[in-house]
């Protein structure tokens, strides 16, 4: 542990000891040996009994009125938000007294609001029980409501959505995910309006009075013994103290310490090697490992057949997909059930809002027309699309046990629970995480985690399954036994699955289709099969690791480039000019010291500005910077780097040969 600098270690000492010293002074100031009879006297029991049913219907009226106003600071964007946000505060900094003379020029008999109070209802607050009531709530509630509303900020939605897209109506999520999660928040904050609305003196005092039995407060009688019995006082402050440190004690700082399991997804990495007898950590798959079968999802799924029972219940309802979306992202999607999309495309093309508009939790696109096994769903409500989403971090609900979790869209559907966990493990069982199903996700490795988030999607029964980069955050042993869990259980899905990756491994090795975002509009649709071979923009061919530049191409076999540049190719197209996109494989690339001579009809200076060797060796890449044409990427070995001396910024000689340009025609 670093020491504390002395200039530091000082002050601090000082203001310990200057918060410290009350304290002591009211324990050895204290008249022990008549503390039970001045504790249990008739006016300090009256006092006491007066204050704790003023603080409770403090603390009930809190809730009341605090937690929709925290749920309104944390989750919506009211106009003069941070107005109200300073408002709550204030009451924490006005002085008490002050506080009660607000209050009585607010609803005293004189005030804004009193006269129609007492001409409409007959009531009169000031100077009775419910005016102590008041001025207790308006000086605690700030507390409960900034608690509150930290918890319910730090609480990240996608939990929420993700429980709504498992078919839970809005008020089943708020009591089964929501007020859980908030719990902690929510409790902390309680108590500390309670305590607070106890100790209350000045504002109760200027507002309520100090009427024996009706407003006279535990706090009032400390007060009134100061002046004819110190002792008393002092007796009585002890017991104010004590019940402040219980509450503070039983706290630990949690009001000021956002609940860590509702500040956001848990890692997907948590718990790793907690198991220590499988792969990722854990119990080792109930599935068999096989290397990546090159023949695609189908060809994988005979490779490798599920293992383990059939789904319970009747043969599953096949569910295709007809949609078309606009707005932020745009694209028509068809696709018979049984069908894996890879959803593809640079950041911010539009991929997450595409399936956040399917899922019915977004505005900025949405479904013009929704069609999921022959039913209109376009203006259905979330929970009620049947469509379950998996998201990047799996957002495993912290509070539930794998197997509750893996269960939480069928109870969420009305199955009863016995029923529910049963399918639920079967789930847990067929994806191999069976034996982990009493374990907390904080218990359970990345690859487990996604597993268990994987089941409790495909245990829901959707019609449409969305997967937003699953394997995004695995490592990549981790994620290679994932994609085979995923290839083997994609392959029975009856519906149709979206799979939004940066991967083209997953993209090519797990889809049937695959559909290129760009600006939030569709560049290509199509099998991996069309898309290697013809790819249709720059980014699809860089994602499958090609040079590509957009141009137009002429009869006499010049590209023209459209940043100005040319190249030549073999093959002019038959049908004169045309745009398209000129594709060059980074093994066609040749790098020279010298100028190059001989059969290159494309040969160019150029600057090497990255070179990107894989570890342990094998071939690397290098992007060079090439005079007067586009960036264009090379393969190299490393003896051939090393014969030639590439390095950083050293200048090269570019050459392709005229055989190796592909023109793809748009």
């Amino acid at each position: 542990m670093r020491r504390t600098p002395l200039p530091l270690a000082l002050p601090a000492a000082v203001a310990v000891a200057f918060l410290l010293l009350p304290l002591i002074g009211i324990l050895t100031r204290t008249p022990w040996g008549t503390l039970p009879a001045r504790l249990t006297s008739h006016e300090v029991t009256e006092a006491l009994s007066l204050s704790l049913l003023v603080s409770t219907s403090s603390l009930a009226l809190s809730l009341i009125l605090g937690v929709p106003l925290a749920w309104l600071l944390a989750r919506t964007n009211v106009p003069g938000k941070a107005l109200i946000r300073c408002l709550v505060m204030l009451p924490m900094v006005l002085p008490p007294t002050v506080a009660g003379v607000a209050l009585l020029q607010g609803y005293g008999r004189r005030g804004l609001l009193g006269p129609y109070l007492e001409n409409w209802f007959g009531v009169t607050l000031p100077f009775s029980t419910e005016a102590a009531v008041i001025a207790s709530t308006f000086v605690a509630m700030p507390f409960l409501v900034i608690s509150l509303e930290g918890s319910l900020a730090s609480l990240h939605p996608r939990y929420e959505e993700t429980a709504t897209s498992l078919g839970a109506t809005p008020l089943t999520v708020f009591r089964t995910i929501t007020l859980p999660m908030i719990a902690p928040g929510l409790l902390a904050g309680a108590a500390l309006s309670w305590a607070r609305a106890l100790g209350e003196f000045g504002a109760t005092i200027t507002f309520a009075g100090n009427l024996p039995g009706e407003t006279q407060t535990l706090p009032l009688q400390v007060y009134l013994l100061l002046q004819n019995d110190p002792e008393g006082a002092t007796a009585v402050s002890l017991l104010l103290l004590a019940t402040a440190l219980t509450v503070l004690i039983a706290l630990r700082g949690n009001w000021l310490t956002p609940n860590s399991s509702a500040a956001g997804p848990q890692s997907p990495a948590a718990g790793r090697g907690r198991g220590g007898r499988g792969p990722e950590g854990g119990v080792k798959p109930h599935v068999r490992q096989h290397a990546e079968h090159p023949g695609g999802l189908r060809g994988a799924a005979h490779a490798a057949a599920p293992v383990g029972p059939a789904r319970p219940g009747s043969a599953p309802t096949p569910h295709p997909l007809r949609t078309t979306v606009t707005g932020a992202t745009e694209t028509t999607i068809e696709a018979p059930p049984n069908t894996t999309i890879a959803v593809v495309g640079p950041n911010g093309a539009g991929k997450t809002t595409l399936l956040r508009a399917l899922l019915g939790l977004t505005t900025r696109a949405t479904p013009t027309h929704l069609d999921l096994g022959g039913e209109d769903l376009t203006t259905a409500p979330p929970h009620r699309r049947r469509i379950a989403w998996v998201p990047q971090d799996g957002a495993l609900f912290p509070h539930l046990t794998a197997l509750a979790n893996t269960a939480y869209g069928l109870r969420a559907q009305g199955i009863p629970k016995a029923t529910a966990h049963h399918e639920a493990q079967h789930w847990l069982d067929r994806l191999g995480v069976g034996d982990l199903a009493h374990r907390k996700p904080d218990r359970l490795s990345g690859g487990q985690a996604q597993r268990v988030a994987l089941a409790r999607a495909l245990a829901a029964r959707p019609r449409l399954l969305l997967l937003d980069e699953p394997l995004a955050a695995l490592d990549q042993s981790t994620r290679s036994h994932v994609r085979h869990a995923l290839r083997t259980h994609l392959a029975d899905f009856p519906g149709v699955c979206l799979l939004v990756t940066h991967d083209p491994v997953e993209a090519l090795s797990l889809a049937d289709r695959v559909l290129v975002l760009e600006d939030g509009r569709t560049v290509q649709y199509s099998s991996p099969a069309e898309l290697t071979r013809r790819p249709r923009s720059p980014w699809v061919a860089r994602m499958l690791g090609r040079n590509a530049w957009p141009g137009k191409a002429t009869e006499q076999g010049t590209l023209l480039l459209d940043d100005g540049a040319s190249m030549i190719t073999a093959d002019p197209p038959p049908d004169g000019p045309v745009a398209g996109l000129a594709v060059v494989g980074p093994e066609a690339v040749s790098l020279h010291t010298v100028r190059p001579t001989g059969s290159p009809r494309n040969v160019w200076p150029g600057t090497v500005r990255e070179i990107t060797a894989p570890p342990g060796g094998g071939t690397g890449r290098l992007r060079v910077v090439v005079d007067g044409t586009p960036e264009i990427v090379a393969e190299v070995t490393p003896s051939a780097a090393t014969e030639l001396g590439l390095a950083e910024g050293k200048n090269v000689w570019v050459s392709v040969k005229a055989t190796e340009i592909a023109f793809i025609p748009h």
